[in-house]
Order: structure tokens, then sequence, then C-alpha cells
């Protein structure tokens, strides 16, 4: 997620690069993020190896605090999950991850082995939610040659996550559009070579004001043959959310 979404897009920290040119290219992802954004609905449609469908419904909430990113996905849909709310928040050594399910009726913070499950039968773990929605903080970033996503022109940026944030991934690169700087594929490395990739149709990049984002995403683990597909709607900025919505005490009331 590791950014779902987005927004779900890559909402990228101020991080450190040599190459003014890649100093551009971070600037430029960073634009596409306001600084406050609330997603009506978000979709996620799991598809298992025989083609069998589990789809979620939700809602998602994203500022930034201090310059530091909170995000908090809750689940309307389906009904067993229905309350369920997961939140993180960007910290230092490393971030905070909460989840609070209705059937015990208690937040837990996610860490340790936790962190790399799979959030809630798709395709993406905590681990991967946070990486996509807060854009690999505390990464190294270099920037690789330049190439091209069918006849659009592309960076490519690679970044190695922060092992304080105990990410199973040995790198994460992504190929970003050089028109919208909406990323259109995130590729997520363990030594055996690709585990993940997150790819977007640039059709599918949407303009909402002076900012670009990605209203669907596709999600497939090349070994275990499944692969879900995120839906966005509505992406709607505001000037001000409640400060409930990313307190680990009370994200998951009253949404």
């Amino acid at each position: 997620m590791k950014w779902l979404a987005a927004c779900i897009c890559l909402v990228l920290p101020a991080l450190a690069a040599a190459d003014p040119a890649l100093d551009k290219i971070l600037e430029c992802m960073r634009a596409n993020i306001p600084p406050t954004v609330r997603i009506q609905t978000v979709e996620v449609a799991a598809y298992d190896r025989t083609g069998g469908e589990r789809t979620l419904k939700g809602r998602l909430f994203g500022i930034k605090e201090d310059g530091k990113a909170r995000i908090m996905l809750h689940i309307d849909a389906p009904v067993d999950l229905a309350g369920a709310s997961y939140l993180v928040r960007e910290s230092t050594p490393s971030d905070e991850m909460y989840l609070f399910l209705p059937s015990v009726n208690r937040v837990r913070r996610i860490t340790g082995a936790a962190i790399d499950g799979q959030l809630w039968g798709t395709d993406l773990s905590y681990n991967d939610f946070k990486q996509i929605q807060n854009a690999f903080s505390g990464a190294d970033v270099t920037r690789e040659p330049d190439t091209k996503i069918g006849d659009r022109p592309a960076y490519v940026v690679s970044f190695k996550p922060s092992k304080a944030d105990g990410s199973r991934f040995d790198r994460i690169r992504a190929q970003v559009d050089q028109k919208t700087c909406v990323a259109l594929t995130v590729e997520f490395f363990d030594p055996a070579g690709v585990r993940k990739t997150v790819t977007v149709d640039p059709k599918n990049v949407q303009q909402s004001g002076p900012r670009w984002f990605a209203s669907e995403i596709d999600v497939k683990d090349p070994k275990n043959l499944t692969h879900t597909h995120v839906k966005v709607t509505g992406v709607v900025a505001a000037d001000k959310l409640a400060s409930r919505y990313f307190n680990p005490q009370t994200f998951y009331l009253g949404n």
C-alpha cells in the first residue's frame, strides 16, 4: 500500500535524493495528494485461484498531520465484516497500525508477523496497504532509466522499505506516468523475485482539480495465482476531517 488507495495512490514523504531530477519526480507525486482527502467509497474484489470472488465495500479517510500521513479504512460490507476498521499512522522510528473487529469489540495494534498477514482475504497485507498508502515511508529511493508503458513515457523509481516497519520485501519499484505523476505499475520484490504487482490502466487515471489519482487498481500474486481489484469512487477533498477518525482509541466509532 505498501498504498488502498488513494486515496489509492502513492503518498510520498520528504525523502532525501541527491539527484535534483529525482527530487522533482517525488515532488510531483506528492503534489497529487491534498492535505485532507475523503474517499466516499472503496470496493475491493478478491479472486482466488479457482475464480471464487469476495467483495468488500468501505470508506477511506486520509489526512496529513504535522507532515505525517494518517489513513483509516472502514468496512461497510459484507455483513460479517461490517464495522471493521483499520488505521495507519506514520510515525518514527516505525509506523503504527491498528485493527478493530466488531466480533471481538476491541482495538489491537498490528505488530510482528501479523503485519504481513492478508488484509481480509485480499492480496493485500497490512504492510502492503501501508506501503501503497504511505508511500514507502523511511525508504531509500533511487532513480532507474526511464521507460514506456504503452505509448506513455514513465519514470522508474526504486525504494528499499525500512526494516523497522517489518516489510518482507527487499525492494519496491514503481513506474510513474510522466504526464500525471501517478504510479502505473508497482512491483514488490523478495529474494525469489517479483512477489506482488500493482497495476493501473492509464484510462483509469482521473483528475480532480489540479491533482490526479487512480480510480481502479489491480493487485496480483504470481505465486498463489490470486488477484484483487480495487475501485475508488467519489474522491472528495475537505478542509477538515474529525480527529476521531485517526485516533487509535476512537477511529472505528460512528463512521
